[in-house]
């Protein structure tokens, strides 16, 4: 992505930012040549940003090119209204009183210089207001209340506004922050787009294991697509992006589903879509949606706490309560007698009003169909773990665990049966990316449940199509991509 620098006059420029263009904002909104670059990010460092300026045009018309303008217009608007713009840090407010807390006087300035501070103490701080607003230069202006500091307003400054004796830190500080723009090599296409990647280094049981996450980002590489890695910490920085991946465990209540939510109010191309989140997270709603529509599943009931007794009537011992938004097999649990049923059902109505208890259907495997913008794209066979009768064995701590074997099937080669059972459970979600989960017993097949985010691990899922699972995922998002803009564009 090409990276340019617009200041009202480049003579007048006190930073020196090496290998980084800086133009003139006149030149940059009336040369017609800025306008057919596909791919700039503009960083605005004029003088003033307020209403109908020049500074105010360069991010207006920026986004209208589509190029990525810092800060944006909406960033603008929101630092020029003080109400706003505290009430957008109300989230910070733990961290505003840790990190002001030894200051003696009653006013303090925070000058924040693309998303540090020149004392290492404010960088937390510091990049948390540059990730909430998105302007490389801002001044916060504090006061104390008290025993409580608040803060008054916060500005986007001009770089006349820097002090001479800071502004060695600008320059450095501008270059680690461009730095971590990945260069690209000559041998791939000129990015067009860019691909957000969200997962969670922490996680023991991601949906996507290292050498998966490096196949998506060489398949998005090689249709034109630049990727960033992201974290959780990054949600105010989704702006900048055309699309969003979530390639870690989702959950409704859940930093996962506020990125989807932020990521499609944006207009992104995201999956997992919100409303994918939503759904497939809850096993009550996919056991009414199922049974509704007639797609076989296990005898199930919705257990509540006036129920209890009709659970071994319908079903029998033993059978399996499922909180409704478990996942990887935790949360799902086996009772075998009738006063293990009492306890569990009663540890588990303490977080639902409702769950799920089924027929337990015994079998060596589970069917895993992955099921993409409504097409069949793998199809696997899932395992149980070694002497157990799920595909996780959960040890005491959270990161132990014991799983099955999977093995990728040719997809003309699974049972036609299920494949067309997968697609049509899949179907009553959307179009986004699904791991519909059935089993089979003797000619009888039965939809388990149907995730938002099933996994892509390699040497796992890959094991027929290899590189080409990673590029029809990543093909969807360039077509998802493309139409949305051309959409925009009519």
């Amino acid at each position: 992505m090409n990276q340019l620098i617009v200041v009202n006059n480049p003579q007048q420029w006190p930073l020196k930012i090496p290998d980084i263009p800086v133009v003139s904002a006149r030149e940059y909104l009336t040369n017609p040549a800025y306008d057919g670059h596909l791919r700039t990010r503009v960083f605005n460092l004029c003088k003033s940003y307020r209403y109908q300026s020049i500074g105010y045009y360069v991010s207006l018309l920026a986004e209208a090119r589509g190029h990525k303008p810092l800060p944006q217009i909406n960033a603008i608007e929101d630092i020029q209204s003080p109400g706003l713009a505290r009430l957008l840090v109300e989230d910070l407010e733990a961290l505003i009183q840790k990190s002001l807390a030894a200051i003696k006087s009653g006013q303090f300035e925070l000058s924040i210089y693309f998303g540090r501070n020149i004392a290492k103490h404010y960088d937390k701080l510091s990049r948390q207001l540059f990730h909430l607003l998105r302007a490389p230069l801002l001044r916060a202006y504090f006061e104390r209340h008290g025993d409580e500091w608040r803060m008054r307003t916060i500005k986007i400054i001009a770089a006349n506004d820097i002090p001479v004796q800071h502004q060695d830190f600008v320059v450095q500080a501008a270059k680690d922050y461009f730095s971590k723009r990945k260069p690209w090599r000559l041998k791939t296409i000129l990015p067009r787009y860019d691909l957000a990647i969200l997962h969670d280094p922490d996680n023991p049981e991601p949906p996507s294991n290292v050498r998966a996450m490096k196949y998506f980002e060489k398949a998005a590489e090689s249709l034109g697509m630049r990727v960033e890695f992201i974290t959780r910490s990054d949600i105010n920085h989704l702006a900048e992006f055309d699309a969003l991946f979530i390639r870690d465990t989702t959950f409704v209540n859940h930093y996962t589903y506020r990125f989807s939510r932020h990521a499609a109010a944006e207009g992104l191309t995201v999956i997992d879509d919100p409303d994918s989140i939503l759904k497939c997270n809850n096993k009550v709603y996919l056991a009414e949606l199922l049974t509704r529509h007639r797609i076989p599943v296990p005898k199930t009931i919705l257990v509540h706490r006036h129920n209890l007794e009709q659970v071994i009537p319908s079903l029998d011992l033993p059978c399996v309560l499922k909180q409704p938004d478990s996942s990887f097999s935790l949360g799902v649990v086996k009772v075998t007698t009738k006063a293990e049923l009492r306890q569990t059902v009663g540890q588990l109505l303490e977080k639902s009003e409702l769950i799920v208890a089924q027929e337990y259907l015994p079998t060596e495997f589970d069917w895993r169909v992955g099921i993409l913008d409504r097409r069949p794209l793998f199809v696997c066979k899932y395992f149980m773990a070694p002497g157990h009768w799920q595909i996780i064995k959960h040890n005491q701590q959270a990161d132990d665990y014991v799983e099955g074997l999977t093995q990728a099937i040719p997809l003309d080669e699974a049972p036609r049966k299920v494949v067309q059972l997968a697609l049509k459970a899949a179907n009553l979600i959307g179009d986004g990316f699904y791991g519909v989960d059935i089993k089979q017993t003797g000619r009888r097949c039965y939809v388990i449940e149907i995730n938002d985010n099933p996994n892509v691990d390699a040497g796992n899922e890959d094991g027929i199509l290899k590189n080409a699972l990673y590029h029809q995922i990543m093909n969807v998002f360039l077509h998802r991509i493309e139409a949305r803009k051309n959409g925009a564009q009519r």
